[in-house]
């Protein structure tokens, strides 16, 4: 019998969410800081069979974190710890802002699912940046060429109107590029009004090229840089944004963020209308990011790297994501669920089936 659902059931399940999710990461960190993170990262550290090559990286597993969990860069070496990959950190913003009002996260625990309408909380680029900059640094010196990857998301302001949004993506890039590994453009969160228009491709090809300029210029390198959908948008608006990456030429494409839809879910309604607005995260969400990449990878084939998250739960679902077209693969909402053994757990299966199947990465 595992222990931590047990354990979730009996000190978390019954606790308002943001408050565990609050508890939960202090303990990831302080575990870190007493150096206790280093016995767990023994059997935690991914297999050497499971690197992998993407964009001209190297990432020590497939398997990384997605954003959200971490939205400050303020545990990325006690996440490190755990076994993850990569950990993508955000969504972070031009300007420091609170987020939505509380209560703003809620589980579905039939469902294994989370709503949120955070609102990208965070402290804002200019305060985020020395953090992972310092992260970086110590990954560096511990695990040399071997170190986990760190992505950064970057959103749009809330008070900040959708004509000034080029400009406030260009002050984010321009801080946190040159301490990115790589970068990723989220348009597709439904918790900040309009973002989701920025995915028209009409004002999201001004906006990469932008984003893509900024960070040349303040990284003085050429910083991986992708894109971040919804699973909510049409077939034909997903080819689309598709074929403006290979003809913009980015290096990625993350799908899928959170949904804003209620199907098929077990919970109670009441319970579900209780959350309220936000986006859907967890096994309700399978089927259609798995759907999603299937259609991008249709679209692209090998010529950028896919990156698979919403509804990723076991290592199976990792292999199957990688065998339809995903070279890396992210997880969060069944974080919650499973507890801080989770990353390690998925690697060992991994690494215990052998050659893993993946889509090809471009270089």
């Amino acid at each position: 019998m595992r222990f931590y659902p047990l354990f979730f059931r009996a000190a978390f399940s019954w606790m308002d969410a943001e408050r565990a999710h609050r508890i939960g990461f202090e303990a990831i960190r302080a575990i870190h800081r007493v150096g206790a993170g280093r016995v767990i990262e023994r059997f935690a550290r991914p297999a050497e069979s499971l690197r992998t090559h993407a964009f001209g990286i190297d990432f020590p597993s497939p398997f990384g974190l997605a954003a959200g969990f971490d939205k400050e860069g303020k545990g990325i070496l006690g996440l490190a710890e755990l076994g993850f990959g990569h950990i993508e950190v955000g969504t972070i913003t031009g300007q420091a802002q609170p987020g939505n009002p509380k209560p703003r996260l809620f589980r579905l625990i039939p469902d294994r699912a989370v709503v949120n309408r955070m609102g990208f909380n965070n402290d804002g680029a200019a305060a985020v940046a020395p953090r992972i900059a310092a992260a970086r640094r110590a990954l560096e010196q511990r695990y040399g060429a071997q170190r986990p990857i760190i992505g950064i998301n970057i959103g749009k302001t809330k008070i900040v109107p959708l004509e000034e949004a080029v400009e406030d993506y260009r002050k984010s890039a321009r801080v946190l590029a040159p301490h990115a590994d790589y970068l990723v453009v989220n348009v597709s969160s439904p918790n900040t009004p309009g973002l989701r228009l920025l995915q028209s491709v009409d004002t999201l090809r001004p906006l990469l090229e932008a984003v893509r300029e900024e960070s040349l210029a303040s990284a003085h390198h050429r910083v991986p840089l992708l894109v971040k959908i919804a699973p909510d948008l049409a077939d034909g608006d997903i080819d689309d944004v598709a074929q403006l990456a290979l003809d913009l030429g980015l290096d990625g494409i993350i799908a899928t963020n959170t949904t804003i839809g209620r199907e098929g879910l077990v919970s109670d309604q009441a319970a579900v209308q209780a959350c309220g607005e936000g986006g859907l995260s967890g096994a309700p969400l399978k089927a259609r990011s798995l759907e999603v990449l299937r259609r991008l990878s249709a679209v692209v084939g090998n010529q950028l790297t896919l990156v698979s998250v919403g509804g990723v739960e076991t290592a199976s679902d990792v292999k199957e994501r990688l065998a339809a077209g995903a070279s890396l693969v992210q997880g969060y909402t069944a974080f919650l669920y499973e507890g801080p053994f989770w990353a390690a757990s998925v690697n060992r299966e991994l690494a215990k089936a052998g050659a893993v199947t993946r889509g090809t990465a471009r270089a």
